[in-house]
């Protein structure tokens, strides 16, 4: 097993160790990502936690946003059901403020907002309020009013394009899409953006599209690289060239309550996620002085 301390990771691989001294992205406000696709088993929240685990170890500082009320995410980093004092829901429902809900993980510079179940019931509660799409933007940007200095914001959304999913997309400025290599891929796609354009539309103009991760791919299987080649055709440089492969340690990590970066930095899935970190970074760089 090995450690990430507040220098980065320990033990990798040269190749890994070229990737964590890149540094640190300079961004004044944080940037925010959600991490959604309306089909459930894609790896969004192992992206999520994972991802940002990997921001942390090369120098940003990361805060997780739970909205799905699984708490899948809050679990995998080993936040314990009876220390969800104050949760997303109580942000959404209750106008509670952000830092109330946000505790440390074990990752130094990766904090978590976690969620409860109390969250399945929070469309019924602000259905019919104004401002019902928009409260967890308002939650992210009142947090950055007070000064909390986080250079990525990551929100993992739930299985369904629902008022959970619409509050993330309204507060976003791109959406990261796990995909994974598998026959239904591209109709679940075509889908999500259709909803992306219809918020982008009505709630959000400058939301976009970041990028599309494949997520649970094995080479030996000929559909998944079939998936690959057709998703790559359809969305072009979307795509991001970092492929997460299917790996045993990658799926064993939650149930420790630890992202497999801590729990088995070597294996196959930690250093995909370290390439992802490293890839998502310098397309903001490149985003960045597009604009």
């Amino acid at each position: 097993m090995s450690e990430i301390d507040e220098n980065g990771p320990k033990n990798a691989e040269s190749s890994v160790v070229t990737l964590v001294k890149t540094g640190p992205s300079i961004a004044p406000t944080p940037r925010v990502l959600a991490i959604a696709n309306q089909k459930g088993g894609v790896g969004k929240t192992t992206t999520a936690i994972n991802l940002g685990t990997a921001l942390a170890a090369i120098g940003e500082t990361v805060l997780i946003v739970d909205l799905d009320p699984q708490g899948n995410a809050s679990t995998g980093l080993g936040i314990e059901r009876r220390d969800r004092r104050t949760s997303t829901y109580d942000v959404l429902a209750a106008n509670r403020p952000m830092r109330e809900a946000i505790v440390p993980t074990a990752v130094p510079r990766l904090h978590i907002a976690p969620s409860t179940m109390d969250l399945s019931g929070l469309e019924l509660e602000i259905g019919q309020q104004r401002d019902r799409a928009f409260r967890l933007r308002n939650a992210i940007n009142a947090l950055n009013e007070n000064g909390e200095a986080y250079s990525y914001v990551l929100v993992d959304c739930p299985p369904s394009l629902n008022l959970l999913t619409v509050n993330s997309m309204a507060a976003a400025d791109a959406i990261l899409v796990p995909l994974q290599c598998e026959f239904f891929a591209l109709e679940g796609l075509s889908q999500l953006l259709k909803t992306v354009d219809q918020v982008k539309t009505t709630l959000n103009p400058k939301l976009s599209i970041h990028g599309i991760v494949l997520t649970m791919f094995d080479a030996r299987n000929n559909l998944a690289n079939q998936v690959v080649a057709d998703v790559r055709q359809f969305m072009g440089r979307k795509v991001y060239n970092t492929v997460i492969p299917r790996n045993v340690r990658v799926s064993e990590a939650p149930s420790y309550g630890k992202p497999v970066l801590v729990y088995d930095l070597k294996c196959v899935g930690s250093e995909a996620y370290l390439r992802l970190a490293t890839e998502i970074i310098q397309r903001e760089r490149e985003l960045k002085e597009a604009s």
